[in-house]
């Protein structure tokens, strides 16, 4: 039987925790929530029953964030800790990771970007994992760094392994600079990619510091992931599923590159497995997965009523994008392009999608 764990939030705002509880209830895993308005309360409940998690703000009366933290690695060194604060304060930030906490999120950035922080809460909730970075399962440094870009954000991306720190500056979804060991720009980005596991934490934008990286995101991290494909060549064992799931990300990042889409999204039939999704709206695979199955089945109707045959291609434009939907035996593929794309885009399309799963 699958355990249901237990998430404890704990803010003095009644208001707030109706709001988390909402949120919470995203969580694939679907786990209990229960919340507390004081830290005596929490810490009264955690001596109580097990929790796996505790998300806790900062400033509260009488025993504080801060406070209710130190009590916890002390009493309960098993308990994952997610600090969830409206203080936008680096001292703040940095006495709750010395105190041991897994994750620091701002309550602003929390709601700006609610499916990070729902795939963070999972990850900590689920088996500690050998690789990857801590606070999203299933993602490496790739997939989090182009998510950030993606949703256009404005952070510095600190990225801790052991003793090594690096830096990632985005601005508007465009990466700007970089630092680690020493290096900088394009080289420190490189090395921060090379790196296997780590933590990664979102720090305040500083949009003066000076730019140093000037190709698009998409490009470097291509270029980044062919050199570390050629350079782990034979030296991995190409059975270690890490190794595959790697050389098939780096192969349709390259095919998207190349074939100049803005984004992939394979759907396949309901309830016959999940649906993947590659390129800047990535964010937003869920509601793409939506339409894509519900136009199909909308036009599936239509085209037996009328005697159409079967659907070929669909295609549709707005200022934003153009998209087109191909539909296979085995999935449907939504494929999205800039306003801007020449012309030729259904040959396009059907060559990037023909080449997808070879």
């Amino acid at each position: 039987m699958e355990i249901q764990h237990k998430i404890l939030v704990l803010d003095d705002d009644a208001d707030w925790l109706e709001l988390s509880r909402e949120m919470l209830s995203q969580l694939p895993s679907k786990p209990e929530i229960r919340t507390a308005t004081s830290g005596k309360r929490a810490l009264a409940m955690l001596d109580a029953e097990p929790f796996r998690l505790l998300i806790c703000d900062l400033k509260m009366p009488r025993i504080d964030g801060l406070q209710v933290l130190a009590i916890v690695r002390r009493r309960f060194p098993e308990l994952r800790t997610v600090v969830l604060s409206g203080l936008e304060d680096e001292d703040f930030r940095s006495r709750a990771y010395a105190l041991g906490v897994d994750l620091f999120w701002l309550k602003t950035e929390m709601q700006r970007n609610s499916q990070m922080y729902i795939e963070c809460l999972e990850s900590l909730l689920g088996r500690d994992l050998e690789g990857g970075f801590r606070g999203i399962q299933s993602k490496n440094l790739m997939d989090i760094i182009q998510m950030e870009c993606l949703t256009r954000s404005s952070t510095v991306l600190r990225i801790t392994r052991g003793s090594l720190v690096a830096k990632l500056w985005i601005q508007g979804g465009e990466l700007t600079d970089a630092e680690a060991e020493g290096a900088c720009g394009e080289a420190a980005f490189r090395r921060i990619l090379t790196w296997k596991s780590g933590t990664f934490e979102n720090l305040p934008a500083e949009p003066n510091r000076e730019r140093t990286i000037t190709k698009p995101v998409n490009a470097l991290l291509l270029e980044s992931a062919q050199a570390i494909d050629e350079s782990g060549a034979g030296a991995a064992d190409t059975s270690d599923q890490t190794v595959q799931v790697h050389r098939r990300t780096v192969w349709k990042l390259s095919l998207l590159t190349r074939a100049g889409a803005e984004f992939v999204v394979a759907v396949p039939p309901e309830g016959q497995g999940v649906h993947e999704a590659m390129g800047t709206q990535a964010q937003s695979a869920e509601q793409y997965a939506h339409w894509t199955r519900r136009a199909t089945e909308i036009i599936k109707r239509l085209g037996d009523t009328v005697d159409a045959g079967p659907l070929l291609h669909l295609d549709g434009s707005n200022m934003e994008r153009q998209l087109l939907l191909i539909p296979r035996e085995n999935k449907n593929f939504l494929v999205g392009w800039s306003p801007e794309a020449s012309e030729g885009l259904l040959e396009k399309t059907k060559k990037l999608v023909a080449s997808w799963d070879s």
